[in-house]
């Protein structure tokens, strides 16, 4: 079935993104907004727009009875998450369906089967995908964390099932620290997440973190387009993105890619998804979870597969197979990179909203800007400060490195503090430019600058 009206229920860059491949296919588009958004590019762009509630996301973005009704009031025939808000949220995807509104993205099912990681990890070790050693469900009691740590050995992570973003996680590294740790764990994830449930696996003291990029279509066949590089994050939160990984072989890559395919052909994924590994010093690869959506970052995969992820998306949720969509084999060609351009301070890392005064934003050969900012705009305080992302590509990793400092160094917002000297300075780092790194590299990094 062809959408006619698709709604995004987003915002930002993200929201302006789907917008583009709406009207790549022909399809109209509904905004909806918050009052404070009421002045943004998703709302301009758009063929129509909604306002759904205050500038709070909990009255607006994320209030699934406003949402639906914009979607019903202007006969949206599907809406399209984004990232965040309600993109993994299974009550949503649920309401979407009972409401006969396509949700772009997997079943509710799905979605609720991912979001719990411990259940997601037994349902990828089912089918050869590689796991860390770890409790074999949820765990009950201290008493039951302290046999498991012990069985696999200190140091270890305690993690929250429904958790996400490095809440509810504490690394425990000798059994007096566990009980203490396991409560503080447990307050946290039912604080974040309205459910406590923990699970234990085995720490990775230097750890790589990447992510297979996948297609389901709604046929029973899955597509793995590559990995990603995500080892350059502050406090769980990715900075900048690459792909194809520095440190994965194309064996390894296609041993993944293998397992992958059938562990989620098996379970029923459909449409777009990232998978997430960590990797340890020998190069073994570990599941960690899965993500129902489209990621922040996926443009990298894009550049170097020349495949457009969110036009993908509304043609499989339209019912094509990816025979049609993707037309033949997925060739990776060159390197990208991408730096998430946020207004805080640099060195504080304090969040920097405000009015932007002046902005240029750099172009030439083989740079992409995905951005909802413009000059005059203002970056609300209310949400995640996002400026923009910006996707340099080249032939190899050198050449992207030198057009992404090019392009950092061409791009001029006045008004808020952002964090592009941050990412110079990391692009111009040796350990970086080597790339031997790790999830630990931002603290030796700032630690290197004093």
């Amino acid at each position: 079935m062809a959408f006619e009206k698709v709604l995004i229920a987003n915002r930002g860059e993200i929201a302006v993104r789907v917008i583009a491949a709406c009207k790549d296919l022909g399809i109209r588009t509904v905004a909806v907004y918050s009052e404070a958004d009421r002045h943004s590019l998703h709302v301009r762009f758009a063929d129509e727009a909604l306002c759904i509630g205050p500038a709070k996301s909990t009255l607006s973005y994320l209030n699934i009875p406003a949402v639906i009704s914009a979607a019903e009031i202007t006969n949206a025939d599907a809406i399209h998450p984004g990232y965040g808000f309600l993109s993994e949220n299974a009550d949503f995807a649920e309401v979407c369906r009972a409401s006969q509104i396509k949700f772009i993205g997997p079943t509710p099912e799905v979605i609720r089967m991912m979001g719990l990681k411990q259940l997601a990890r037994e349902k990828m070790q089912e089918h050869g995908v590689p796991i860390l050693p770890g409790s074999r469900g949820v765990l009950q009691t201290v008493e039951e964390a302290l046999e498991t740590a012990a069985q696999i050995g200190y140091p270890v992570m305690l993690k929250a099932s429904a958790g996400g973003g490095g809440r509810g996680m504490r690394v425990v590294r000798s059994a007096d620290d566990l009980p203490s740790l396991f409560a503080q764990a447990q307050q946290e994830a039912g604080n974040a997440f309205s459910n406590g449930d923990l699970y234990c696996e085995k720490f990775i003291e230097r750890p790589r973190h990447i992510e297979f990029q996948i297609l389901a279509d709604e046929h029973g066949r899955v597509e793995v387009l590559g990995e990603r590089e995500c080892s350059i994050q502050r406090r769980h939160q990715k900075l900048i993105e690459e792909a194809p990984s520095p440190a994965l072989t194309p064996e390894r890559r296609e041993r993944v890619a293998r397992a992958l395919r059938e562990a989620l052909a098996a379970v029923g994924y459909t449409n777009a998804g990232t998978v997430e590994f960590l990797m340890d010093e020998t190069g073994e690869l570990y599941f960690i979870e899965v993500n129902a959506r489209i990621q922040v970052e996926h443009p990298v995969t894009e550049m170097i597969t020349g495949i457009d992820l969110v036009k993908a998306q509304l043609r499989i949720a339209q019912g094509e197979s990816l025979d049609s969509i993707l037309g033949g084999p997925v060739t990776l060609r060159g390197h990208a990179i991408e730096c998430r351009i946020n207004a805080e301070h640099p060195v504080t890392f304090v969040p920097s909203p405000g009015r932007i005064q002046a902005l240029c934003l750099p172009g030439s050969i083989g740079v992409r800007v995905d951005t909802a900012v413009y000059a005059g705009g203002v970056i609300p305080p209310y949400y995640d400060s996002l400026v923009a992302k910006l996707i340099a590509h080249g032939h190899d990793r050198e050449e992207a490195i030198r057009r992404m400092q090019r392009a950092l160094e061409m791009f001029v917002v006045d008004g808020v503090h952002t964090s592009i000297p941050l990412h110079l300075a990391i692009l111009a780092d040796p350990e970086f430019q080597s790339g031997a790194i790790d999830t630990h590299f931002i603290q030796r990094h700032l630690a290197r600058r004093g």
